[in-house]
């Protein structure tokens, strides 16, 4: 029996915002589902909350609200963080990444996201509502 999670898009005002409302679909109040993207698609694979055989649906209502939120802006502000933090030898990559979010070209954060779940779950696993 498929399982499926829903995000209220609505809700997600941003990325730490983000990681709350998808831990919350997942596993309920309190839940964790990852706090980075390297996290999240890890949780993706299974045993985190989602049935280990893939066999789940995420239905990511109102996108369109979370892909605002999480658009350039929110973008800049995450890629800041991970400038202040980078080793030394990431940091133009960072920089390159931060130019391009300021100038509002670019992957999002919302891009990135739902290519993570594209690409760590079956196909018809994200609807977008």
């Amino acid at each position: 029996m498929t399982v499926t999670y829903v995000i209220d898009g609505s809700d997600v005002t941003g990325l730490d915002r983000f990681w709350q409302v998808i831990g919350e679909a997942v596993n309920g109040p309190g839940g964790y589902f990852g706090r980075n993207l390297d996290a999240f698609a890890d949780c993706l694979s299974g045993g985190m909350g989602t049935p280990d055989d893939g066999d789940f649906v995420i239905e990511w209502r109102d996108h369109a609200s979370s892909a605002r939120a999480l658009g350039h802006e929110e973008t800049a502000r995450h890629v800041r963080r991970l400038l202040g933090r980078a080793h030394p030898t990431n940091r133009p990559a960072l920089q390159r990444n931060l130019d391009e979010a300021l100038a509002g070209h670019g992957p999002t954060l919302f891009d990135q996201l739902v290519e993570i779940i594209e690409e760590r779950t079956a196909p018809g696993t994200l609807r977008l509502r």
